[in-house]
Formats: C-alpha cells, sequence, structure tokens
C-alpha cells in the first residue's frame, strides 16, 4: 500500500487507478450512505477521488488510510449539501425526541431498511446516517453540517419518526397481503 500511496503522491496514473480499483467498492458505500440516489453517489465519489489525488501528499502515513479516504469521501458528500442548504433552523423548544425506531432482524430486510433510508428527506438521512451509522454526537454533527445541535437532534427525531412510519405502514402492508 506504501508504494501506491506514494506513486499517487508522485502524480503516477497507474498508482491512482491502483488506488480507485482497490478503494472505490467500499468508498461508494460510504458515498451512498450520503446522498440521494444511485447517480449522485456515483458523482459524490468522483468528487472525493479528485479531493484524495489532489491532497494525498497530505497524509503523512499515520492513522488508518483507509479511514481518510473515508473521511474524505464522507466530507466531500456533505458538502454537496452544505453548498445546497438543505437544513433549516429549527427553535430548540420545539424539539421532541421521536421514539427509537426498534427493529428485529428477522422483520425487516437489509435492503428495505436502506432503501427507506435513501428516501428521507436529505437534512434527516444525513443526520441520521452520521448519528445511527456512524456514531457521530450531535455537537460533532452540527459542526459537520454547520447547523445547531437542537436542528441535528430535531433532524434525528423526525429521521426516526419517518422511518417508524414506513415501517409501520410496510407491516400493515405486509398483513393486508397475507
Amino acid at each position: 500500500m506504501k508504494k501506491i500511496i506514494k506513486g499517487c503522491k508522485k502524480g503516477d496514473l497507474k498508482a491512482q487507478e491502483e488506488l480507485y480499483r482497490l478503494f472505490a467498492p467500499k468508498l461508494f458505500g460510504v458515498s451512498l450512505k450520503y446522498s440521494r440516489n444511485y447517480h449522485e453517489a456515483e458523482d459524490n465519489l468522483q468528487e472525493a477521488f479528485l479531493v484524495i489525488f489532489e491532497k494525498i501528499h497530505q497524509y503523512k502515513n499515520k492513522g488508518s488510510f483507509e479511514g481518510w479516504l473515508k473521511r474524505i469521501t464522507m466530507n466531500t458528500a456533505l458538502q454537496t449539501y452544505r453548498k445546497q442548504s438543505v437544513f433549516r433552523i429549527v427553535d430548540e423548544e420545539s424539539i421532541k425526541e421521536a421514539q427509537e425506531v426498534t427493529l428485529r432482524e428477522e422483520e425487516v430486510s437489509l435492503d428495505f431498511l436502506l432503501k427507506i433510508i435513501q428516501e428521507l428527506p436529505d437534512r434527516y438521512r444525513m443526520v441520521f446516517n452520521l448519528y445511527v451509522l456512524d456514531g457521530y454526537s450531535h455537537k460533532e454533527i452540527a459542526d459537520f453540517l454547520n447547523i445547531s445541535e437542537g436542528t441535528s437532534k430535531s433532524n434525528l427525531a423526525r429521521a426516526r419518526q419517518n422511518l417508524k412510519r414506513k415501517l409501520e405502514e410496510s407491516q400493515t402492508l405486509i398483513r393486508f397481503v397475507k
């Protein structure tokens, strides 16, 4: 891996191609979590690789290289949303925490769960992914997205409400079809 990184730092196209081949599938998964759809995830991934190749000289061979790549990919996708101003400011007093969405594996397929997460409004999906899937705190999310902690909490609560409603609707539909 050090040879590939060194080659990328020198601008070697073969090394860049090898890096892309090795990491594009994993990084596409990261990009997809923060994108509205498959096409947008592809665009964000390409942008992320442009940033990676531009800034690879900043990687000092300390810490996880894959983690560094994932962070750039996530930040690239988040930057898309910052530019689009998809977040709205919410009054702290209007925040209501939603019930936790509890799932049992046998009830919902992973594909269905990912599909309904993907269908969340952008601001809810971003906060949900950062908080639930990636384990960031509301303070960190607020810093990433340039929003208040209260807005982060509110968007998470609303994301959970939406997911819960969609899960309940799918269970109702399953019972109806049976």
